[in-house]
């Protein structure tokens, strides 16, 4: 039988709180009346909302881990990079079951257990899926009750990935490569039912509404930003990228997000051409 969390009063423990993803999960447990503990290397207390304790640790090596979850039932891991994260995962569950944590929920991404790690472009390329399934890993055999969600690329990522493809004249793109992007805030809206709940394990994954190639992102983000960029396709060897353009990221029995990758568009990406544009008019006047 799998263990009720029932103890509203208990701290839930948040990592990467002041991330993309983090910061809007812990406004939300707070605002379902849960306490609320975020974990950093350096405390933060500006970054949150007042009533959200700071406590000091690092996933990487350990420290100051069996402190910070004193009195934890509930663990959100949020954390995330590119390299390291079975090994921050795994130091987290350890600790974790040190203090007898009860549910430990981790935020992971479509494709982990099917984008191939084979080689060294692989890695270098697309590491960031291989290091989530080694998190998953590290969780999965921890002994803790787990809840994993897997969601697809947040609109967030997608967008800032285009501005820094945009920066150049001529923007080489990988071809094939399928995405189907997700509202950040419908992510962490479910995370957060999640780890409101019983644990479930490996949770249906969450994705946005749309499939998109990735050129097709990049086409669509200069036309929001009133930018005219040449775009050229570009095949990318190995396995990782193969299964890439064979769907491997992408979530079609998915629970799907509301929000559209246009309608992202349409609230971050043109009022700020538009104000950059009224700002330039402005100095020539």
């Amino acid at each position: 039988m799998q263990p009720r969390i029932d103890d509203p009063s208990a701290p839930v423990l948040v990592t990467g709180g002041t991330g993309t993803l983090g910061r809007q999960v812990v406004r939300r447990l707070r605002e379902a009346g849960r306490p609320v503990r975020v974990i950093a290397r350096r405390p933060r207390p500006d970054a949150l909302a007042d009533d959200v304790a700071f406590v000091q640790g690092d996933l990487s090596t350990g420290a100051g881990l069996d402190e910070a979850l004193l009195g934890v039932e509930v663990v959100v891991h949020c954390a995330g990079s590119s390299k390291g994260d079975g090994v921050k995962a795994g130091n987290l569950a350890l600790a974790a079951a040190r203090a007898g944590v009860r549910h430990l929920v981790f935020i992971s991404v479509v494709g982990a257990d099917r984008v191939p790690m084979a080689g060294r472009f692989d890695r270098m390329a697309f590491g960031y899926f291989g290091s989530k399934r080694s998190a998953e890993l590290a969780i999965e055999s921890s002994g803790i009750a787990w809840t994993t969600l897997r969601a697809t690329q947040f609109f967030d990522l997608t967008v800032r990935t285009a501005e820094a493809m945009a920066k150049l004249p001529l923007i080489p793109v990988p071809a094939g490569l399928r995405f189907q992007p997700v509202d950040s805030g419908e992510v962490a809206e479910r995370l957060t039912e999640l780890a409101l709940g019983e644990p479930k394990g490996l949770a249906g994954d969450f994705g946005g509404p749309t499939a998109y190639e990735l050129a097709d992102l990049v086409r669509s983000y200069l036309a929001a930003a009133g930018r005219s960029r040449r775009i050229v396709e570009v095949k990318l060897p190995g396995r990782a990228a193969e299964a890439i353009r064979n769907g491997a990221t992408l979530a079609p029995q998915a629970r799907l997000g509301r929000r559209t990758w246009e309608e992202f568009l349409a609230a971050k990406v043109r009022p700020a051409a538009s104000e950059a544009s009224t700002s330039a008019g402005r100095e020539g006047a």
